[in-house]
């Protein structure tokens, strides 16, 4: 008789709960997973997924009116409807989260829906149930926070803007983050007025400065209005808008509210700290290398760890961890030089080293920059512009930074993602023959610095 009802028990059913248990169940092992809201996570539900959906819709406005510089006229002037999208979405995030499921089930996992508790190291707790387990993986993920002020129960989150029953004319977005900066594109181009107020000195803090900079500059040309160092103190209801109070005594009157302030774990009332794992102060589970909590047999993944919160991070650390544990195939998710891209608008894609950090690690760099109109808009007259930046350790010549602000930068970051990953140097970059015309060419033509920073005292 098996000591444990099951081998694994995954308390969560996102992208990274998903994988871990799929794999784990491949590898013969006895899984049971649990989800407590639907399957698919913050990434398939009320993240990544349904946010690209809106980038494409917002995109149409600019390409309605870029249609016109090739020769093409619209019988009428386009009507954008907030009711069709959201029908439309939520379509397809049934689909994709039913899928989920499938992928589980197909590899012979049991699926429990309900919320999850430990009520010993090895037991769990759901819907009147208790189940052992012999492991038991945290893929709880995290959620939004707002800030504690007065009236800020009248704000919404980014759950929220997912399923507004009326489009706002009129946005206030709270923080400088990507959730911010990909919610300030996608309402100011489908129409709304946006103001984006951000407590620092510049948006996106933790990116290259460049990237910063020329994002900010360019989300301005398109119309949001940006207030650095700005935080509203109150929100107040005023007939039928919100009113959001600064400091300075000025006040912005708006039909919605977004605060895209952080996120937490969510790990609160599960009987993690009374099954004796380790959380830190902001309540994400402490973990190792190996995803391993302070109890061995309990391991986490994903955002509620905060190492790196990004989809497919998680995908591969619970990938990693059912291999390692189950596979007798042991591996290590490596965070470094791990691709990102903000679905802002413009879009950035960023792999490795910023050139502060670079600067911070290395020393001596060369920096390969270029700024340039894309060629679609020769003919539109368009201002916007296309960022592309390199960063190499000058003593290896290895690049260690590759950063862009642009149409399509996140598919051309992924593929300059390989090379970095491998420790491509800029002599092989060069010798990589340019695709023409194509914005990726700068990448590979780019060939004299245009700077050559050297920090204080490198040798």
């Amino acid at each position: 008789m098996a000591k444990f009802d099951c081998d694994l028990f995954v308390i969560g059913g996102g992208s990274g709960g998903v994988r871990a248990g799929r794999i784990a169940a491949g590898h013969g092992a006895r899984v049971i997973v649990a989800e407590e809201y639907r399957y698919g996570g913050t990434c398939v539900i009320r993240g990544c997924i349904p946010k690209k959906l809106f980038t494409y819709a917002s995109h149409y406005a600019e390409d309605f009116e870029d249609a016109a510089a090739y020769g093409w006229r619209l019988p009428a002037e386009p009507v954008f409807d907030w009711a069709t999208l959201i029908t439309n979405k939520d379509r397809e995030i049934e689909r994709l989260s039913g899928l989920y499921r499938k992928a589980l089930t197909g590899a012979g996992a049991e699926i429990l829906d309900g919320r999850a508790v430990l009520a010993d190291p090895h037991s769990i707790e759901i819907g009147g149930r208790t189940i052992t387990a012999g492991t038991v993986l945290i893929a709880t993920g995290g959620h939004p926070v707002v800030p504690e002020q007065p009236g800020a129960e009248l704000g919404i989150t980014s759950n929220e803007a997912f399923h507004l029953e009326r489009f706002p004319r009129r946005v206030l977005i709270v923080g400088g983050g990507y959730i911010a900066l990909e919610f300030a594109g996608i309402f100011n181009g489908l129409g709304a007025k946006v103001t984006l107020a951000y407590r620092g000195e510049q948006i996106l803090r933790g990116f290259d400065d460049d990237v910063r900079n020329f994002l900010a500059d360019e989300i301005v040309k398109k119309g949001v209005e940006l207030r650095l160092r700005a935080m509203p103190q109150r929100l107040e209801r005023r007939a039928e808008a919100i009113a959001a109070l600064f400091p300075d005594g000025s006040a912005v009157e708006v039909d919605a509210v977004l605060y895209a302030t952080g996120r937490k774990a969510n790990t609160s009332g599960m009987g993690l700290k009374e099954a004796g794992v380790v959380l830190a102060p902001s309540g994400v589970v402490k973990v190792d290398a190996e995803s391993r909590s302070s109890v061995p047999h309990i391991y986490a993944i994903g955002d509620c760890t905060d190492r790196i919160n990004l989809t497919p991070v998680a995908i591969r650390e619970g990938h990693a961890f059912a291999d390692s544990v189950f596979g007798k195939k042991p591996w290590r998710m490596n965070h470094e030089d791990v691709p990102a891209a903000v679905f802002s608008a413009p879009v950035v894609g960023t792999v490795g080293l910023s050139e502060a950090d670079a600067l911070a690690r290395f020393g001596q760099l060369d920096i390969y920059k270029t700024s340039f109109r894309p060629l679609r808009h020769t003919l539109t007259g368009r201002e916007e512009r296309t960022l592309m930046k390199l960063v190499v350790d000058r003593a290896s010549q290895r690049v260690v930074g590759g950063h862009m602000v642009g149409p399509n930068a996140a598919e051309i970051i992924q593929m300059l993602a390989i090379a970095v990953k491998m420790g491509a140097t800029k002599a092989e970059l060069d010798e990589t023959v340019a695709l023409h015309p194509t914005a990726a060419e700068e990448f590979v033509t780019m060939r004299s610095p245009s700077s050559r920073p050297e920090r204080a005292g490198a040798a």
